[in-house]
């Protein structure tokens, strides 16, 4: 009975083939098809679980990479093929049947090339992101601009084995057409190329605290387009990078130190002698702290209701908050001594003064009006 089946299969022909060979090459093809599956459901188990396998590092990661990027139409396109090679075709279909492959395959390639950048920069970011930003912004914009390369090279390569179509004809085509486009998209080019110099030149990177005229944030995004910072106060704001680049942009997070001055006013009936104790009182404040050095501190002026002292003092970390505990502590420490010292601070004031009979002018007792800012 197996024989008999076996006979016929062989004896009757579709489209020049015998059955025989139309159910082996389908085999061949079903087989083909669950290898690849099965490479492409391993590497995708192993980038999950980070099995090392027994293989060396670098090829494990290329080896997950290609597994995992299999596509479903590379798989149909190679299952294809090599099921074809088991069956006589004519010409025309066997041609068509390789170009298929080729442009799959080539479509195929730009997939694992992509897939290996993405990777590489997953793990470039995870190791630079917070030592060095600016080699994360500098890999993520050259990685996009490989991906635009390969494709572009994949897309020519594809079409050269489409049967009948001139590539240079068409690249000749395209290269006119891209002035035009060109010229009616300036604007969204001139985002790009603003990325890329941001790229470049780095006048901030990921993770920078940056002010845009009194716009204040954390840089989150650098993208071809805008550039997205996080607000102190939660929202997102979106700048062109075009525009952005025009604005004068305040890079905190560069800040090697903080140099903080800052003024303080005490009343004219201060006594000359006290006085000359508010720049000393100033140092002695400052030498509690080891991340701060002392600058300078001086009578600077007479005021029209206070007479003005000058203080400068560095703070050695571009940590705000650090700034600001400090500070606080030279305001309570000066209002301490101050009030030890029996220094009045001075706050905007008149003195009116009446004149009585006799062309005299005396000051009125009681007749100070003291008006509070």
């Amino acid at each position: 009975m197996i024989q008999n089946l076996i006979e016929t299969l062989q004896s009757q022909t579709l489209y020049g083939n015998s059955l025989s060979r139309w159910c082996l090459a389908a085999l061949v093809a079903v087989g083909t098809a669950l290898i690849l599956w099965a490479i492409r459901i391993i590497g995708r188990h192993l980038e999950k679980r980070e099995i090392n396998v027994l293989l060396v590092r670098t090829t494990k990661i290329v080896f997950v990479t290609i597994a995992r990027s299999i596509s479903f139409f590379f798989i149909l396109g190679m299952a294809l093929l090599v099921g074809s090679r088991f069956l006589i075709l004519p010409e025309t279909p066997a041609l068509w049947i390789r170009s298929l492959f080729i442009m799959l395959l080539m479509l195929q390639i730009g997939f694992w090339l992509n897939a290996y950048i993405t990777s590489a920069v997953r793990r470039y970011e995870r190791r630079y992101r917070e030592s060095n930003a600016g080699r994360v912004t500098t890999a993520r914009s050259l990685a996009f601009i490989a991906r635009i390369f390969i494709f572009t090279l994949v897309f020519i390569a594809a079409l050269d084995n489409v049967p009948g179509v001139e590539v240079t004809t068409l690249v000749t085509g395209l290269g006119v057409g891209g002035i035009a486009v060109a010229l009616a998209v300036q604007n969204i080019l001139s985002d790009l190329f603003a990325s890329l110099s941001i790229t470049l030149d780095k006048p901030f990177v990921l993770g920078d605290f940056i002010i845009v005229d009194d716009l204040l944030g954390t840089v989150e995004h650098i993208g071809l387009k805008t550039t997205r910072i996080r607000s102190l106060s939660g929202e997102q704001l979106i700048f062109s990078n075009n525009d952005l680049l025009k604005s004068r942009i305040h890079n905190y997070k560069r800040m090697a130190e903080r140099r903080v001055p800052f003024t303080i006013g005490v009343t004219y009936q201060t006594p000359p002698e006290k006085l000359r104790k508010v720049p000393d009182m100033f140092k002695k404040l400052l030498e509690q702290f080891d991340d701060v050095h002392f600058d300078r501190a001086h009578f600077k002026s007479y005021g029209s209701y206070s007479l003005n002292f000058e203080f400068v003092y560095y703070v050695h970390t571009p940590d705000y908050n650090r700034y600001m505990d400090i500070q606080q502590a030279l305001n309570l420490g000066l209002y301490d001594g101050f009030a030890a010292e029996g220094i009045e601070f001075a706050y905007p004031t008149q003195t009116l003064y009446m004149d009585r009979a006799g062309g005299r002018e005396k000051p009125a007792e009681n007749q100070q009006d003291r008006l509070a800012e």
